[in-house]
C-alpha cells in the first residue's frame, strides 16, 4: 500500500470511527434510544394531521403517509444543519490539531443523521402497508436520492460550521431561516397546491426537490428523473461552494476556537 492509498484508508477509517462515536453518544443513557428518532416526526405528523386534516380538512389522501414521507428527510436536514453551527466549536481540541482533517467531523455528523433517517424507512413502509398502497418498487432508486441529500447537507454544513467560527450570530440566523424554509417546502401541503406565481420559491428550494422525490417513491410509486437531476445539481453546487469556503477558512480555525 503506497502513501496515497494509506492516507485515503486513514481518512475513511477516521470517518467511520467518528460516525460510530456520534451514534453511541446519541444513544448513551437513553432508554428509548432509536425510537426518539421516529417518535419526534410521528408526533409532529400527528399535530399537523389534526390541524390540517381534521380542523382545516385539507383534501389530501393518505395524509399521515404524505406527511411522514417528507418529515423524516426534513428531520435529517434540520438535525445536521443545527448541529453544524457549533460542530467545530464543540470539537475545539481536535480542531487545534494541525494534521487532523476537520471536514471528517462534518461528514461523520451528517452520516450519523443519515443512519437515523435510514432506520425510519421501515416506519414509512409500515404506513404504506397500513394505507394499503402498492409496494414502492422504485425504492431501488432510493440510494441515489439519499446519496445526493447527503452531499447537499454536507456542503451546507461545511459552510455553516466554517463561517460560524468567525460570525457567531450565524447560529441564530440558521434557526430562523430553517424554520422559514420549512413552510416554503411542500411538507404539510402538496406542491400542486402552490399558486403558479409563487412556484419560484419551490424551484429555488433544494429541499423541495428531495421531499417531492421521497414522496413520489413512497406514496405514488414513481420517480421523476428531471427532479433527481436538479437535486443532484443543487447537491454538487452546495458541496463545491461549501468545500471551497471550508478550504479558504480552515487555516484560521485554530486561531478562533
Amino acid at each position: 500500500m503506497n502513501l496515497k492509498e494509506s492516507k485515503v484508508r486513514y481518512f475513511f477509517d477516521l470517518i467511520s470511527e467518528l460516525t460510530k462515536k456520534e451514534i453511541k453518544v446519541r444513544y448513551k443513557n437513553s432508554f428509548l434510544g432509536y425510537l426518539w428518532s421516529v417518535l419526534s416526526p410521528l408526533f409532529t405528523a400527528l399535530v399537523f394531521f389534526v390541524a390540517f386534516k381534521v380542523v382545516i380538512k385539507l383534501k389530501i389522501e393518505n395524509y399521515v403517509l404524505f406527511l411522514i414521507s417528507g418529515l423524516f428527510c426534513w428531520q435529517w436536514y434540520t438535525n445536521s444543519i443545527f448541529a453544524s453551527s457549533t460542530l467545530f466549536l464543540n470539537n475545539s481540541s481536535l480542531i487545534k490539531k494541525v494534521n487532523f482533517p476537520r471536514e471528517t467531523l462534518v461528514y461523520s455528523m451528517v452520516l450519523s443523521d443519515m443512519f437515523h433517517f435510514l432506520l425510519s424507512i421501515p416506519v414509512i413502509l409500515l404506513f404504506v402497508f397500513i394505507y394499503r398502497q402498492k409496494f414502492p418498487y422504485f425504492i431501488f432508486l432510493l440510494p441515489f436520492v439519499v446519496f445526493f441529500q447527503f452531499v447537499f447537507i454536507s456542503g451546507i454544513s461545511l459552510i455553516i460550521s466554517s463561517i460560524n467560527l468567525f460570525f457567531r450570530d450565524l447560529e441564530r440566523l440558521v434557526i430562523v431561516f430553517t424554520n422559514l424554509l420549512f413552510y416554503i417546502t411542500p411538507i404539510i401541503y402538496s406542491e400542486n397546491m402552490v399558486p403558479e406565481k409563487y412556484k419560484i420559491f419551490l424551484y429555488i428550494n433544494p429541499m423541495a426537490y428531495f421531499v417531492i422525490l421521497y414522496r413520489n417513491i413512497f406514496l405514488f410509486n414513481k420517480i421523476n428523473l428531471d427532479l433527481l437531476l436538479v437535486a443532484a445539481a443543487y447537491s454538487l453546487v452546495a458541496y463545491f461552494v461549501g468545500y471551497k469556503i471550508y478550504s479558504f477558512l480552515r487555516w484560521k480555525f485554530a486561531e478562533v476556537v
